[in-house]
């Protein structure tokens, strides 16, 4: 098999066979396929598309050019969630312990963040000593006992995913929906993982802008995991404006855990109790949606999906007396308090440039190097459809240096529209597919 004949036979539009695919991501893997050849086939998907079979055999070969986990040892369902990433997008602090405190394995294996959109593990990194670099045997042993756990990827894991990402990158075939679809779902299902609840965002804070973009993503994740044999579903939830009211890595901490204590936001709270609850479904803890969402509120309740946080934080290496003392997690030295210039309704709040603001604060990465600064962001007091006078404050800003403040500003400035005539707010949940 000759990677040249490969690359021409999807040149011309023809169908790969899981064996080619398979024998071109291992020899890509091992470096005996050079890069020229790999771009050359990336733009052949990214331009000619790819079959339901061609992307289960690419999202195969991917997962199996590393370690996969294999928690068959472990007596209960293995399910995960998946976001496509947004503002303020926090559920996972608080859908994972809950799953966890129902009776699921949740081996998560997150990333970081870059652009306007915040990384799971740089606001984890907020929390004093938490440590997100386990080896796979204290992963292993994090699921054992406090059954969730939050790391990144390892390079055990997928890391064919890794070395075409990285061309990808740079020949401009990252927006193909079979190659986004199998780089996701390769590092996913690398878990060990029976089952995958998937919330995939659109609007103006989203990978994907369009309703219909966002659908087409979620199908061909959804058939990916059909094609191997697992339980997908897909939410498609909004992200025109940030989810929550606060954006930042400590801040977004400090929010996950007064949700986890029943003080979170309507908008927060309803999306984590929805995925948490399709997680409860798909893992059979639940028969029912209506049964699984009431079982996820006693467990807010009760406290026990605090208290599942807390034992992950404290074996991970971080301070549980967070969970109490909030003065413990990085705090700004700054605020500054944005108001509104006009009376009326708040009609829009451009998430992706609430992000970029928080970004240019210290809260993101505008280079991969760049340093984070875990205590800077935002406090949104409106949200779609809330009433406001002139004068009243919009949003709070937390921040270390004026410099920064200056660029964020600019931003704000045009990321709030007001208007006169009253505005409903925007679905939470515009969609399920499974």
């Amino acid at each position: 098999m000759r990677a040249v004949d490969i690359i021409r036979k999807k040149r011309d539009r023809e169908a790969l066979s899981a064996a080619e695919i398979h024998h071109f991501v291992s020899n890509y893997t091992k470096e005996l396929i050079p890069d020229y050849q790999a771009s050359a086939l990336l733009m052949a998907f990214f331009l000619n598309g790819a079959t339901v079979d061609e992307t289960v055999a690419l999202t195969n070969a991917m997962m199996q050019s590393g370690a996969t986990m294999d928690w068959s040892d472990l007596p209960g369902p293995k399910v995960d969630k998946h976001s496509t990433g947004g503002v303020g997008d926090k559920t996972s602090f608080i859908l994972a312990p809950l799953a966890a405190a129902a009776g699921i394995y949740v081996p998560m294996i997150s990333g970081r963040g870059l652009g306007h959109t915040g990384g799971t593990l740089d606001k984890l990194e907020s929390i004093p000593g938490f440590n997100v670099n386990l080896s796979l045997p204290q992963f292993r042993t994090m699921l054992k006992e406090a059954r969730c756990g939050l790391i990144g990827q390892t390079k055990d894991i997928a890391p064919a995913d890794k070395k075409l990402y990285a061309l990808r990158d740079v020949t401009a075939t990252v927006e193909s929906y079979p190659l986004i679809s199998a780089s996701i779902m390769s590092k996913k299902l690398a878990e060990g993982i029976d089952a995958l609840v998937l919330d995939v965002k659109t609007g103006v804070g989203a990978f994907m802008k369009t309703l219909e973009d966002s659908k087409r993503l979620a199908r061909t994740m959804i058939d990916i995991g059909k094609g191997m044999g697992k339980s997908v579903v897909g939410l498609i939830t909004d992200m025109n404006q940030p989810l929550g009211n606060w954006v930042g890595n400590s801040l977004e901490i400090f929010e996950s855990l007064e949700t986890l204590k029943g003080r979170g936001p309507k908008d927060l709270t309803e999306v984590s109790v929805e995925l948490a609850a399709h997680m409860l479904v798909l893992g059979k803890i639940s028969r029912t949606l209506d049964e699984a969402r009431q079982k996820v509120h006693e467990l807010i309740k009760s406290g026990a999906g605090l208290e599942a946080f807390r034992k992950v934080i404290q074996m991970q290496g971080g301070n549980p007396k967070v969970v109490e003392d909030y003065k413990l997690l990085p705090a700004a030295s700054k605020q500054f308090r944005f108001h509104s210039i006009s009376s009326g309704f708040v009609a829009g709040i451009h998430a992706e440039k609430i992000g970029i603001a928080a970004m240019l604060m210290g809260a993101g990465r505008e280079r991969v190097d760049s340093v984070i600064d875990h205590s800077v962001g935002l406090q949104l007091h409106k949200k779609i459809g809330d009433a406001v006078n002139a004068g009243e404050a919009l949003c709070t800003m937390y921040y270390n240096d004026e410099g920064r403040l200056a660029s964020a500003l600019e931003l704000l400035n045009s990321a709030y529209l007001i208007s006169a005539a009253p505005v409903k707010a925007p679905p939470l949940i515009y969609e399920v597919l499974d």
